[in-house]
């Protein structure tokens, strides 16, 4: 079901300045989608009927943009695998994919759809966007013959990419990119040899693309924004939720902080599958954000963001040890406990009082605590917690975190474990660490699941203090996630649990 409810900023734009000169705001639309899945199928259907399937999701998509231009969005981003879903072998996405051209080609499937053979999905995708004159962006699979010549050609002589891609608003196609990172399961696809990196530019600001799982990872995402310099993150996803650390309001709000860049993040919505969360980011807050998992219908956001965030003068570099490495370790005879996180094993130390000041350390990495409660419950507790390791499960990535969390009951042994709801209220916090990583990447999740906008803000020195009293809005986890990508794995898998 199609549910429309923009957020939107006060804003007036003249088209034809659009079309002529650079804008310094534009308005940007994400749309989660409760995907439509098709049946699960041990045998591949034709392509008519892989077609029937994907038009039933690209009529609500299509809903979605003609709503985003009616309120007057220059781009609209859609989710990962929000065209047909994830329930493929190899065999039995075929059906369902397309041959993605070059954008070099400067093509227009809408006024020439036959030009690279059957492609229907991009010649509506690039319709959509020509007829309400905006961005299209979306995620199909793509397929790239190969023969026995090439070593790495798959046995069916194909190559399967996750890709995304973008059409303008004449209906051309202008950027493709094949998904690097797969995440476990996704055997219907292959991994591009090399991580692309692939940006476009528009009037207002230049924009890259990755897509989901490769967020936590180096290349293409720093890359993109560290090599390139785009202001906005195109983000398509199909992200499932885990607390405390990994849902997508809270990890991708703090990644577009963390890199001082715009990031519009579309997710699909299955709550089944604990999918749920997309949002317009900005470098200093969530500017529009949505997380439900008590409905099972899609979303709208439509929000004005600042086309080139990276010039702003509040835009500054964090040096995340500064603050902690001059500091003092405070109560160095605390009780100290491990426990587990996403299993990682953590080093924790309680909350005993309603405010103090607590250290706590894993190898080279010590996070330093300040904090007030405005009264201290005693039907809830909180631990200061660090990890300093490799992540292995569902992916290897090295961590360096430092969290206030809230546990799951009054037993030590759930400090960790996944959470939604808290009454205990803070008047203030800051929350430091020695980190070893220019990367870091700043949380506050509420009670419910919810996010802090305007609440904290993150010091040049690598603290994440309270900017004002948040008295009235109980917290579940305060967190520096650090990433520490010189140390990751090459060439690994990824191991399950």
């Amino acid at each position: 079901m199609f549910s429309f409810q923009p957020h939107i900023h006060i804003f007036v734009f003249l088209f034809t300045a659009y079309n002529v000169h650079a804008l310094d705001t534009y308005i940007a639309a994400v749309y989660e989608h409760a995907v439509i899945l098709p049946d699960a199928a041990t045998v591949p259907v034709t392509p008519e009927e892989a077609l029937m399937q994907m038009n039933r999701n690209m009529d609500i998509l299509e809903k979605a943009v003609l709503a985003a231009a009616e309120e007057g969005a220059h781009i609209i981003l859609t989710p990962e695998d929000g065209i047909y879903g994830w329930r493929f072998t190899r065999e039995t996405i075929f059906p369902y994919l397309e041959d993605i051209p070059d954008p070099n080609v400067n093509w227009i499937p809408c006024t020439d759809p036959q030009r690279y053979g059957r492609a229907p999905i991009q010649e509506r995708l690039s319709c959509m966007a020509k007829i309400n004159s905006l961005y299209v962006v979306a995620n199909m699979g793509d397929k790239k013959a190969c023969n026995a010549s090439d070593p790495r050609c798959p046995s069916d002589h194909y190559y399967h990419y996750n890709t995304a891609v973008v059409f303008d608003s004449n209906g051309k196609l202008i950027a493709r990119y094949h998904k690097h990172n797969l995440f476990m399961g996704e055997i219907q696809f292959n991994q591009p040899v090399e991580p692309e990196l692939v940006t476009f530019d528009t009037p207002f600001g230049r924009f890259g693309i990755f897509i989901c799982f490769d967020i936590l990872f180096h290349d293409p995402a720093v890359a993109l924004v560290s090599r390139l310099n785009v202001d906005t993150v195109l983000f398509p996803t199909a992200w499932m939720n885990v607390l405390p650390h990994l849902t997508a309001i809270e990890f991708h709000s703090a990644w577009a902080m963390g890199m001082g860049v715009n990031l519009l993040a579309a997710n699909l919505h299955n709550t089944s599958k604990h999918m749920t969360g997309s949002g317009i980011y900005a470098p200093d807050k969530p500017v529009d954000y949505y997380y439900s998992m008590d409905t099972e219908d899609g979303r709208l956001l439509i929000s004005e963001l600042s086309s080139r965030p990276r010039l702003s003068p509040s835009n500054s570099v964090v040096n995340w040890k500064s603050y902690a490495s001059s500091a003092k370790s405070f109560s160095p005879d605390v009780d100290v406990f491990n426990g587990t996180i996403f299993f990682d094993l953590y080093t924790f130390t309680r909350l005993v009082d309603a405010e103090g000041d607590l250290t706590v350390c894993q190898k080279d990495l010590c996070c330093h605590l300040s904090y007030r409660m405005v009264k201290k419950r005693d039907d809830e507790a909180y631990v200061l917690g660090v990890f300093n390791g490799l992540h292995v499960v569902e992916g290897e990535y090295y961590l360096q975190v430092c969290t206030l969390l809230k546990c799951k009951n009054l037993n030590l042994a759930t400090c960790g474990e996944p959470t939604e709801n808290s009454l205990t209220m803070f008047e203030e916090f800051s929350l430091s660490g020695t980190f070893s990583t220019n990367y870091v990447f700043p949380e506050v999740l509420l009670s419910g699941v919810q996010l802090a906008p305007g609440d904290f803000q993150v010091l040049i020195d690598g603290r994440l203090i309270s900017k004002s009293r948040i008295s009235t809005k109980p917290i579940l986890t305060i967190t520096l996630f650090g990433r520490w990508y010189e140390k990751d794995p090459t060439g690994q898998p990824p191991k399950l649990f």
